[in-house]
């Protein structure tokens, strides 16, 4: 390795000592300043260590010496991870790839990992405070409505729950859905134990994981899957297109009724395979507040306009952007196809935000501008 490179790994060294030492801090808080000064340094790495991003943002004059501010900072659309390996370290130190779900034909988005202890510092640190408050610690029962790591070794949201199983499930925790099936015979003595027991279950899976559940005449007007006070579920994304749609209320009110819980007890996981970061809804932490998404201290999301890229009035719709500080061997800055809001408390204070949709042909678009950006750059020489 050169000496710019020894000091570029130094450099990321450092980064990650602190957000490391962030994300395991009992109660991890806000830090603006703190934010702002490692997604500049971040930025600077990246911008040294990824030729196709150092491209993108020279074409858009926004280098390192050029940007002040995180907001200035050159997001990259989820669709350019099909189109280039955003990869901040040698190919040879690869140690996980996630790639996006698609069909054998499509081309699907990767994240390049080096190393896995942001990446689960992050999403542990989330998911303890979002999905499990009062029950850290106490090993409760887990199942999920999802293909374990055998059957998706390359899914990031096996991963996650993999990594949440391990760390604060029990030895029954397990997988209920395998060659595409649910074990609805697994999942059935699973909530009896749970029932008998008086103890919380912790039910998470896909969005249409739960739609084949619900829809299963087996599954319908019966007792044996009323779960426990305390239990709670996460649904995510996933499946797309397998099933029948269901606006995401009119699933966790069939959800909560299937199980006999408050809607509260429900909540929604916002994330992508490009990010190292995930979001959740808020109302186990704060039930009386408005449901939102909160978002971790070493994220920062924002709402652009699509033509312009310049921030939206707070409260109105933008398309999302965020900055994932866990991001660290490939591109912080990330531009999704989804939009969204600001979500304020009564002071008027941005306490998290909501999901609307996505934009139609946003992510095709925004891959198609920065791919032509990219390999037109690439071309005059200005970067390799």
């Amino acid at each position: 390795m050169s000496e710019a490179g020894v000091a570029d790994r130094r450099a990321r060294d450092e980064i990650e000592r602190e957000l490391l030492a962030w994300m395991t801090e009992p109660a991890p808080a806000p830090d603006s300043e703190r934010f702002e000064r490692l997604a500049l340094a971040l930025f600077r790495f990246q911008f040294a260590a990824c030729p196709p991003y150092a491209r993108l943002c020279r074409s858009l004059e926004r280098t390192p010496d050029e940007v002040a501010r995180v907001e200035e900072i050159p997001p990259v659309p989820t669709g350019a991870f099909k189109e280039f390996t955003l990869r901040c370290f040698p190919e040879a130190d690869t140690t996980k790839i996630f790639r996006t779900s698609g069909t054998s034909v499509d081309r699907r988005g990767e994240l390049h990992l080096d190393t896995l202890a942001l990446y689960e510092a992050s999403l542990l640190a989330s998911l303890r405070r979002s999905f499990l408050p009062g029950l850290v610690g106490t090993a409760p029962e887990m199942r999920f409505l999802a293909p374990g790591p055998d059957e998706a070794p390359d899914s990031s949201l096996t991963h996650m729950f993999e990594t949440l199983r391990r760390a604060e499930g029990s030895p029954e925790s397990a997988y209920d859905l395998r060659d595409g099936r649910l074990d609805l015979a697994a999942f059935e003595a699973a909530a009896e134990r749970a029932r008998n027991a008086e103890r919380p279950l912790v039910v998470a899976g896909t969005s249409f994981a739960f739609v084949h559940f619900l829809d299963d005449p087996a599954t319908a007007g019966d007792e044996r899957w009323r779960l426990p006070a305390g239990s709670r579920v996460m649904e995510t994304g996933g499946f797309k297109g397998r099933s029948r749609s269901v606006p995401r209320d009119v699933l966790r009110a069939e959800i909560a009724g299937r199980f006999g819980l408050e809607e509260g007890a429900v909540v929604n996981q916002y994330g992508m395979t490009e990010l190292g970061s995930q979001f959740y809804d808020s109302t186990l932490v704060d039930p009386r507040g408005p449901r939102r998404k909160e978002a971790p201290p070493w994220t920062r999301v924002r709402f652009v306009d699509p033509e312009s890229g310049r921030d939206v009035a707070t409260g109105e719709v933008g398309m999302i952007v965020i900055h994932d500080l866990a991001n660290t061997g490939s591109v912080a800055a990330i531009q999704t196809a989804d939009l969204g809001r600001a979500i304020r408390d009564a002071s008027g204070r941005v306490i998290g935000f909501d999901v609307i949709g996505r934009e139609e042909g946003a992510e095709a678009r925004g891959c198609s501008i920065a791919t032509d950006v990219m390999l037109e750059a690439s071309r005059l020489g200005s970067g390799s």
